[in-house]
């Protein structure tokens, strides 16, 4: 059979003239260069083929995909890093420290209460137990804050986590409620016994060596337990974690002690929670029952509403968010807290989800023209 030349249309834009000819039983198609030859663009996502089944794993095949994936985690830290460089006040810089501390309560709150199912009000308490032990470690014994900073941490982390085993059975408000009342009572019994100082505290605890060391050694503090968080919830230990959340008798089935990893996950944040009162108590040289106050509770609960809960790195950023607004707030005195209710009330009616909850979802949902 001869050549049998024919138009096929393949859309409004383009026109191709194909040749098919039957020979020796195959097909044979050749594009007549006559034509107008376009080709077709679609618009797809950035992440359609990084990500494979689950939020953790990705499955990478060239450089621009690991970009995107790092973008947003080298943004995250040049920006802390270069906080200290870009902000000229003293003052200020001061401010990023504290949000720092309120960061390490709002992560750990985050941890605690959306990986393990414990909402925890005692950041107070935390905050407390880790200034007293950084300042008896440095007033009684002499110890420089590099070594005062981890005794505390962990020195804290333990006497809180003993303190809270009797109530590690309970959930949900009611383990709330046993958190916000270990802050309260401390700080009544200091001040009626007067001990640790009594109401006037324990002053002249030693500084930082300089202000660089101050502000950076907290940012890197941060970043370690961000990403270190990170990675622990998306470990063996972290599906425990969110098995003793969602379904408490499935681990205990499993043979595993729920009160054991209930007892972990305390300790950690406890620790986090400890050296943000022990930094606090070197950078103002000083601890007393103030650090026992019901601020370092509550506004690491709005940072979480704020920012986003489950994400963690959400809660630190509504720290740095919430704590700059205070200070400018500062001068209303009493009426602040009028002020932090809106703000709240603003993002529950109009951003439950918080602030990284929808960044990440239009990241993620960023297209490129490609080739069909």
């Amino acid at each position: 059979m001869g050549h049998r030349p024919f138009v096929v249309s393949l859309s409004n834009h383009e026109r191709t003239c194909v040749t098919v000819s039957w020979r020796e039983g195959r097909t044979e198609a050749k594009e007549d260069k006559g034509f107008l030859n376009t080709q077709e663009k679609r618009k797809e996502r950035l992440d359609r083929g990084i990500k494979v089944r689950t939020e953790g794993i990705y499955a990478i095949a060239s450089w621009q995909e690991v970009s995107f994936l790092l973008l947003p985690r080298i943004i995250l830290i040049a920006g802390l890093l270069l906080l200290p460089l870009i902000i000229p006040s003293l003052y200020w810089k001061r401010v990023v420290s504290i949000a720092c501390i309120y960061g390490l309560l709002a992560l750990g709150f985050d941890f605690l209460a959306h990986f393990v199912g414990l909402v925890s009000l005692g950041g107070g308490f935390f905050i407390g137990v880790g200034g007293y032990t950084a300042a008896l470690l440095n007033q009684s014994l002499g110890l420089p804050p590099l070594l005062t900073l981890p005794l505390a941490t962990l020195g804290g982390a333990a006497i809180s986590t003993i303190l809270l085993l009797p109530a590690l059975p309970l959930r949900g408000v009611y383990f709330a409620i046993v958190t916000l009342m270990y802050p309260l009572a401390l700080a009544r019994v200091i001040e009626a016994l007067n001990i640790f100082g009594g109401t006037d505290g324990i002053l002249g605890v030693a500084s930082f060596p300089n202000r660089w060391v101050e502000q950076y050694l907290i940012l890197l503090i941060v970043i370690f337990a961000l990403f270190g968080l990170r990675r622990l919830v998306n470990e063996d230990i972290g599906l425990v974690f969110r098995g003793v959340k969602d379904n408490d008798q499935a681990v205990r089935a499993s043979g595993l002690s729920i009160t054991r990893y209930k007892a972990i996950a305390v300790f950690i944040a406890a620790g986090l929670g400890s050296l943000g009162g022990a930094y606090l108590s070197h950078i103002y040289m000083w601890s007393g029952i103030s650090q026992f106050a019901l601020d370092f509770s509550v506004i690491p609960i709005a940072a979480t509403v704020i920012g986003g809960g489950g994400t963690l790195v959400g809660p630190l950023l509504g720290c740095f968010f919430l704590v700059p607004i205070s200070e400018l707030l500062r001068e209303f005195g009493t009426l602040r807290i009028v002020f932090y209710s809106l703000i709240l009330l603003v993002f529950i009616m109009f951003r439950s989800e918080g602030i990284m909850v929808y960044a990440q979802r239009k990241y993620h949902q960023f297209e490129r023209w490609v080739k069909v």
